[in-house]
């Protein structure tokens, strides 16, 4: 079972989810409703909703890059490690998930926050599992899994 601690360091989050944790709980209801037989332990993740000044510090910091981007994730474990862990324990801490408002609200053609919102956080739990977008096949197989977490939520 997954589950997320949702942290609003900004409160412009409020006026486009009014309750941030209610939110996500109802969307992970629905993620755990079809996974459960794929994951018999607690796993964890906290998922910040921040902004441009916010991110930019964090990705300057842990990554190098001195410039704001939507989303970052900072996974605790090594996806080959996370699978021998997740056989082993009961209680495994995924890592971060940052979102930031400010790029959700340039996008040219956003039609729905919400689903946008969506997207950047399955996104980053998608990282915190392991995969990642480097390579070409790498992206394919990780927009998959985004895309198999997104048809649970609105299915």
């Amino acid at each position: 079972m997954i589950k997320i601690n949702v942290i609003t360091h900004n409160i412009n989050w409020l006026r486009f989810i009014k309750k941030p944790n209610s939110y996500i709980d109802k969307r992970i209801r629905k993620i755990n409703s079809k996974i459960k037989k794929d994951f018999k332990n607690n796993i964890f993740c906290t998922l910040l909703l921040s902004n441009d000044k916010e991110i930019k510090i964090l990705n300057k910091k842990f990554r190098n890059k001195d410039k704001s981007t939507d989303v970052l994730s900072f996974p605790f474990h090594k996806r080959s490690i996370l699978k021998s862990i997740l056989k082993k324990e009961k209680e495994v801490y995924l890592g971060d998930i940052i979102i930031n408002l400010n790029k959700i609200n340039e996008k040219k053609e956003l039609k729905n926050f919400k689903k946008e919102f969506d997207q950047l956080w399955i996104h980053g739990l998608v990282h915190l599992f392991g995969y990642d977008h480097k390579k070409k096949n790498d992206f394919l197989n990780m927009s998959k899994v985004e895309k198999k977490y997104i048809n649970f939520i609105y299915d």
